[in-house]
């Protein structure tokens, strides 16, 4: 990272910064080209590993890249401000970011499938006690990212 002085590396500064975010774009790779798609998602942490999971329809671009190659980007960002200068070269933006990249896998077993939901919607709505029933977790896919490079960034001045 070229600003030092901006890097995040406080396991719970790194937490409050993803639980603030709306928003994770995945970039996947598409025949020489990248595609990036903006997702709700849910996240866990064990032991300092990031998982991030994601729900969508069964077909489409998104799972056929996936499939293909299951490598993939994400960013997320949050807290945005411009801050007003004397002049244009004056002028700065506050954000906190994330970047990082991981492995895609499909999420099958129902139990599971039901964890990762449970941590979508928690991340969402702040509720814990949701329930899904069998036809509805088996007509979405889910997926997660197990994060293999994170960084965080953040200026707030």
């Amino acid at each position: 990272m070229r600003r030092k002085e901006r890097e995040i590396t406080d396991p719970s500064k790194i937490r409050e910064i993803i639980s603030s975010c709306r928003c994770c774009r995945l970039g996947l790779f598409d025949n020489g080209h990248v595609y990036i798609v903006p997702m709700n998602f849910g996240y866990k942490e064990e032991a300092g590993a990031h998982t991030f999971y994601f729900h969508s329809a069964k077909e489409g671009r998104k799972i056929r890249l996936m499939s293909e190659e299951p490598y993939a980007g994400f960013e997320m960002d949050t807290n945005h401000e411009l801050k007003e200068g004397a002049s244009a070269c004056s002028y700065s933006a506050c954000f906190q970011s994330i970047i990082g990249e991981g492995i895609i896998t499909f999420i099958e077993d129902i139990s599971e499938k039901r964890t990762a939901l449970q941590a979508i919607m928690q991340h969402n709505t702040g509720k814990t006690d949701w329930n899904f029933p069998d036809k509805a977790v088996d007509a979405v896919c889910i997926f997660k990212l197990t994060v293999k490079k994170l960084s965080c960034k953040e200026n707030m001045r």
